[in-house]
């Protein structure tokens, strides 16, 4: 077979793509009672906000999950092909994708029920079909980590040609599974990338920096950690050293999907050839601006971003000759 050249790295990504039903409600019922939703959506999620933001920060994506056949399906496959997301892998005759039922309280505290479907039946081969290559970029998700989905994508991971980047967005299940996986897990694992909370359920750390070093001594000889600070901004540890990323405050809207933007963002930064500290100014400033508008895969444009950081960096300098 002849080798594949390309102009830039892709974003692969790994993880389920499903359908969040999303219900807005005044407060959760009590134990078998009713709520009234005030308003009712639904949007592809998941896996998908990750490469929705990539994508309008210009990466090239590729989604390596599996897809279903029917009503939930043909919404993800919509989503993704209007941004020229392509989907590696063949539908799954004869099973729909799963969805994710989110009740969202005023204080804008989430719930959520998930079904499973086509989604959690992938192989080592409906993996293979994205044809990672040396610098491509592969998301793995914790949720793929448990049950069906878990087996065959450790052994594609543990397949990948030299040179592939592995990030991981760990989830708030990443800490709970069996120590054996988990190691092998982050053995294989080239960026790590969560919030503070889940950085602490793993290393028992609180503070930012102290947890991102003893991640970093968790993983791979090179490897970066990514911890997020929520509006604040991150801490990337890098190179042996870490810098704290400020970020850029909003009043949020609808915070669903925020994590999600910030990955996206910035693994489009770091294809694009910026270090990982520079690509996690972007993805603060993408996150900054998705909190602001409904919707989990409402990720801005590049064009955005730059105009976020423009003005940033025009008031900074403002008030430095003030």
């Amino acid at each position: 077979m002849a080798e594949v050249h390309r102009a830039r790295p892709r974003v692969i990504h790994t993880a389920q793509a499903l359908v969040d039903e999303v219900a807005e409600i005044p407060e959760l019922p009590r134990r078998g009672q009713n709520a009234m939703a005030t308003s009712f959506t639904r949007y592809a999620a998941s896996a998908v906000n990750i490469l929705l933001a990539a994508a309008r920060s210009g990466a090239t994506c590729v989604h390596a999950g599996t897809v279903g056949t029917g009503h939930n399906a043909d919404l993800i496959r919509e989503t993704l092909a209007a941004e020229s997301v392509a989907i590696s892998s063949q539908p799954l005759p004869d099973q729909d994708t799963g969805i994710c039922f989110v009740m969202i309280e005023p204080s804008a505290e989430r719930t959520f029920v998930t079904t499973l479907g086509a989604e959690r039946h992938i192989t080592v081969e409906s993996l293979a079909t994205s044809a990672p290559t040396a610098g491509d970029v592969v998301c793995v998700s914790g949720y793929s980590l448990v049950g069906a989905t878990r087996d065959p994508l450790l052994s594609w991971l543990e397949s990948l040609p030299a040179g592939v980047v592995v990030v991981l967005d760990p989830g708030a299940i990443f800490a709970g599974l069996p120590a054996p996986i988990r190691e092998r897990v982050l053995a294989l694992t080239t960026v790590w990338t969560s919030n503070a909370e889940e950085a602490t359920g793993l290393t028992g750390w609180t503070g930012l920096e102290d947890t991102a070093l003893a991640l970093s001594t968790r993983l791979p000889s090179g490897s970066v950690v990514v911890v997020r600070d929520g509006p604040k901004g991150c801490v990337v540890r890098e190179g042996g050293s870490t810098a704290y990323v400020a970020g850029f405050p909003r009043d949020p809207v609808d915070t669903n999907g925020a994590g999600d933007c910030h990955t996206g963002v910035m693994v489009a930064g770091h294809v694009a050839g910026l270090s990982w500290t520079d690509a996690a100014r972007r993805a603060n400033a993408g996150a900054a601006i998705k909190v602001t508008r409904r919707g989990p895969n409402s990720a801005p444009t590049a064009a955005e971003v730059d105009a976020l950081l423009a003005d940033e960096d025009q008031a900074t300098g403002a008030d430095q000759v003030g």
